[in-house]
């Protein structure tokens, strides 16, 4: 099937441009110069000659063809066949190619649509696009791999296509997300494209302006993006492959490098690259909360799942390799994203991920083989090796920091955590030029050790543990609560200057004494005091944690189960 260089408009970084393989014939749709450059670095090994099918003239599908034809002439002697869709676009070519570029004749051949004969090409379909073109602008009809494959070029209207469109054929079709005169508006085409796809016809989108409107505007209609050519070669993967651990070299390198987050984002896209998929992500597991998330992803926003479910779940659990090229008959797999978004989930490989001592910890999820074939369980278990390997031991390192920053009984982050999270997050707040507010309370419960003494330290250890509870359900989005230390607790509150602050920790006063706190197979009362401060800009942040410290120590010389926020 075709496979795109580029599939975006004139105004994006891949200009559309599309290309199959027949035997040793390569067979290009237009050549853009963002499409040249992604040819030259392709392994050619075996191809003996280049066709090169026209649309029209307009620079983001012709500027990289005189780069093209001196590419093969003179590295390969290979004369590129340049095939315009009319005797009045040919001599448009022959001008443009040898006015404009300084291309000599012999260096190529130029031949009309009807002198082209390959038993691929069926038809030059003459289509409307631009007023200064009229009449020089087509289509194409082409029989690949024995499917009937239609393609629009650069269109404003459909309506030259539908006769060549039959049960089972390919549509790849111009979609236009901004409206002009000029191009087909998504919004007009959305019932043909439904109508088209319930008549058993493949339909696939190019030259797209906009891809993450044209995607939700075509959600549900089972339409999908026109496929882009991974680089799927020995030299072009290797470049991929340098290019990729180069970044990550730099990365690790810079100063500013302080988490894995974007070294999980450059292994994900190495492994989407390296088995030619379209969509890829990493999972890591949090058994704390028996959760599953991704780390990094491409193409979707984060996702949150439980550890039982899905098929990310299912290789974790069962410590092995889940490939299904029949996703929506699988019983594991979790359409939910896809009725969210109308992305069609075709083929999905989920490698399970393990630390140095066979744990399993996360996954490596790819979704939909760029050329439909499906996953391999052998060769692209074999490609995935080397990104899995080292997103293990990042995630094993990352796992250990975390650990590390975690409280093991409270699950909530320790003092460790608290100066890792604000250098990061918080430390901002307290530059002179910053005008948004940073508030904090520091709070303890109250005469803590009478629980230890009268329960035992198991009780001790419930209460402790169901109060941080308590406060991590009081923390808001943005919020984060602490374990400082024994029965003491932190809570962090961005953008809260101190009322907003003082009130929050009432809130949560109230609520505290009001549970009944698990003691070791009885409840008891408890109750907790409050230090609140705004923190002051110029100061240290220990100078700020004194503050509300003082404060906390107020509410319990003055009666203890009280908020302070004053001196």
């Amino acid at each position: 099937m075709l496979r795109f260089l580029g599939r975006g408009s004139a105004f994006t970084d891949d200009h559309n441009s599309a290309f199959f393989v027949k035997g040793s014939k390569l067979v290009l749709i237009d050549c853009s110069m963002t499409a040249f450059i992604k040819i030259k670095k392709m392994d050619l090994t075996g191809i003996e000659s280049v066709d090169l099918l026209i649309t029209h003239t307009h620079s983001d599908h012709i500027s990289g063809i005189a780069m093209l034809i001196d590419l093969f002439y003179f590295t390969t002697d290979i004369k590129v066949t340049v095939v315009a869709p009319s005797e009045e676009v040919k001599e448009d070519l022959r001008f443009s190619l040898n006015r404009m570029d300084g291309c000599l004749d012999v260096w190529y051949r130029l031949v009309s649509a009807q002198e082209y004969e390959e038993d691929f090409f069926k038809a030059a379909i003459p289509t409307s696009h631009t007023p200064q073109l009229e009449g020089r602008c087509f289509g194409y009809n082409l029989l690949i791999d024995g499917k009937n494959v239609v393609y629009t070029g650069d269109s404003n209207t459909i309506e030259p296509f539908i006769p060549y469109l039959t049960e089972g054929s390919i549509l790849y079709m111009e979609t236009a997300f901004f409206r002009s005169p000029v191009h087909m508006h998504i919004d007009d085409m959305l019932p043909f494209i439904k109508d088209t796809v319930a008549k058993g016809i493949k339909v696939y989108l190019m030259h797209i302006d906009n891809e993450q409107e044209i995607l939700k505007k075509t959600e549900g209609t089972g339409a999908a993006l026109a496929p882009l050519y991974n680089g799927q070669d020995a030299v072009a993967t290797l470049d991929m492959i340098y290019d990729i651990t180069d970044e990550l070299y730099k990365l690790t390198c810079r100063n500013e490098y302080s988490d894995h987050n974007e070294l999980f984002g450059y292994l994900t896209r190495l492994g989407q690259n390296i088995v030619g998929a379209d969509r890829a992500s990493f999972w890591k597991w949090d058994k704390r909360r028996h959760e599953l998330w991704t780390t990094a992803a491409t193409g979707v926003d984060r996702i949150v799942i439980p550890d039982n479910t899905g098929l990310v779940g299912k290789a974790i659990m069962n410590k092995s390799v889940v490939i299904t090229n029949d996703p929506y008959n699988d019983p594991d797999f979790n359409s939910s994203v896809d009725k969210k978004t109308g992305y069609v989930t075709k083929s999905v490989m989920v490698l399970p991920v393990a630390d140095v001592n066979g744990e399993f910890i996360g996954a490596f999820q790819l979704i939909n083989k760029l050329d439909d074939s499906g996953f391999d369980m052998t060769n692209d278990t074999r490609k995935l090796s080397l990104p899995a390997l080292i997103c293990g031991l990042a995630l094993e390192s990352d796992t250990f920091l975390d650990d590390a920053h975690h409280d093991r009984l409270t699950k909530l982050k320790n003092r460790i955590g608290f100066y890792a999270d604000f250098s990061k997050k918080y430390m901002s707040y307290l530059s002179e030029d910053c005008t948004k507010p940073l508030s904090m309370f520091i709070c303890d419960i109250d005469k803590f050790k009478l629980v230890n003494d009268t329960y035992g330290h198991n009780a001790g250890d419930q209460v402790l543990e169901y109060g941080a509870g308590l406060i991590e359900a009081a923390c808001r989005e943005n919020d984060n609560a602490y374990r400082w230390g024994g029965e003491e607790f932190i809570m962090l509150m961005p953008d809260t200057d101190l009322a907003e602050a003082t009130a929050i920790a009432e809130q949560l006063r109230k609520a505290i004494e009001a549970a009944d706190f698990p003691a070791d197979g009885i409840t008891i009362k408890k109750t907790m005091s409050f230090g609140v401060h705004e923190f002051i800009r110029g100061k240290s942040i220990e100078d700020n944690i004194s503050v509300a410290d003082g404060r906390l120590y107020t509410a319990k010389e003055t009666g203890r189960n009280k908020v302070v926020s004053q001196d």
